[in-house]
């Protein structure tokens, strides 16, 4: 048993096992990985200090490095993911140090964060770059150790970005996120259902004939409007860039500021990863009834501070996952899951199916990362193509489906010039 851990309650990990063994079989991209870093251990020796959200699909990729050699510390990436039965089975049955339980203040998020960089790491493994945030503002005593790192979410990577662009990123970072395994499947498809699931869950309303609004026509809002509308939402789109708001109008979708879709909603859903999106100006003209949720990774898109002095008292909670602000004019808007990420808060997160590409983006780029730390500036990289590609071929493979290669004559003509009409 290890010895340094924070979890709700180790009596909970048999529940725990149960689970990351169920998401296990359906991650067969993954569990080739792990597989090969069994035998090959490409991460020997390797101290990686993770912060992620707490699921059993996290379980699986901390099993696979730990597989790899590396010895492994998990910390909360949210205070709302965490599923304490899965933490206690880390610890318990994987022995590895995790700084976890779901609902923790943020005075404890922060401390966990602290003991899993107490951890040295060689790598960073992160979920909106927290923890690359805190190593960088209170532990520069420690960066001269690190190689590396990862970053799993859009939100993440926009943080990143901007540290390299200030010369403030000491060390090199992959954007997993920009991987096309993983950003088209994860964030459509994973986010697009989960999401859905997490509102449904928290207030089992009917989806059909409700006017759904979605902020953004990102990836992950792509596929939250998708599922909104196959479920007979009229989904509202918002916007800030043309093309987007040019594919979404393409996609069948109504686009209007949110200004004036604030006046016609009855779910609104964030996803975009800026403050305030949904603004006191905005909660101003919402009907009476509306309900309002994020997934995006922080809980800054709706301006929370603003609802709460537009109220009459502190919110009531009115169900597991919903709180009902009473505000001075009579009206009531109904907040979920705090503000913070809804398919997490109030759901599962995403389907093991999508984090198996997703996860071995991650394994890959560690090792990746492993070995071509010292050929890398302090910048922001994109996984490389062979691998995304092998990761794609692989999730194929284990469904069944094959493709065609090229002939030698199509590969031929693909590479020349000289061969036209």
């Amino acid at each position: 048993m290890v010895k340094e851990f924070d979890v709700a309650n180790l009596d909970f990990a048999p529940g725990g096992k149960l689970r990351i063994d169920w998401a296990e079989q359906d991650m067969p991209v993954l569990r080739s990985i792990r597989e090969r870093f069994e035998r090959e251990k490409p991460l020997k020796g390797l101290r990686v200090s993770a912060c992620l959200h707490v699921t059993t699909e996290t379980a699986n990729l901390m099993a696979t490095l730990q597989a790899g050699g590396a010895d492994v510390v998990l910390a909360a990436s949210n205070p709302l993911s965490t599923q304490d039965d899965v933490a206690a089975s880390l610890v318990a049955h994987y022995e590895i140090p995790v700084y976890a339980v779901r609902g923790e203040d943020n005075q404890t998020y922060f401390n966990h964060l602290e003991a899993a960089l107490n951890h040295r790491p060689h790598m960073t493994m992160d979920d909106g770059a927290d923890l690359v945030s805190e190593l960088h503002k209170k532990r520069e005593d420690l960066i001269g150790d690190v190689m590396g790192g990862t970053e799993e979410t859009t939100t993440g990577v926009i943080r990143l970005r901007a540290m390299a662009k200030e010369g403030a990123l000491r060390f090199p970072v992959i954007a997993i996120n920009d991987s096309q395994t993983k950003h088209f499947f994860d964030n459509r498809y994973g986010t697009g259902q989960s999401t859905i699931d997490g509102i449904i869950r928290a207030t089992n309303i009917l989806l059909a004939g409700r006017v759904f609004v979605v902020a953004g026509y990102g990836w992950c809002s792509r596929g939250i409007a998708s599922r909104a509308h196959g479920l007979g939402a009229r989904v509202i789109v918002t916007e800030i860039e043309p093309v987007k708001a040019l594919e979404a109008v393409m996609d069948g979708f109504q686009v209007m500021p949110m200004i004036e879709a604030a006046k016609v909603g009855d779910i609104f859903v964030t996803a975009t990863g800026d403050i305030n999106v949904i603004d006191r100006r905005h909660l101003e003209v919402m009907k009476s009834g509306a309900v309002v949720c994020n997934s995006g990774h922080f809980n800054v898109e709706i301006n929370l501070t603003a609802l709460a002095e537009m109220s009459v008292g502190a919110p009531k909670l009115v169900g597991p996952h919903i709180e009902g602000y009473n505000l001075k004019d009579g009206r009531i808007i109904y907040v979920l899951g705090e503000g913070r990420l809804i398919n997490l808060a109030a759901a599962a997160g995403h389907p093991a199916s999508v984090m198996d590409m997703s996860f071995a983006n991650q394994a890959l780029g560690a090792e990746f990362m492993v070995r071509n730390y010292d050929k890398l500036q302090s910048q922001v990289y994109t996984i490389p193509e062979d691998i995304d590609r092998e990761i794609a071929r692989l999730k194929l493979a284990s469904m069944g489906v094959q493709i065609d290669n090229l002939t030698a004559e199509q590969e031929h003509y693909l590479n020349q010039w000289q061969e036209g009409t």
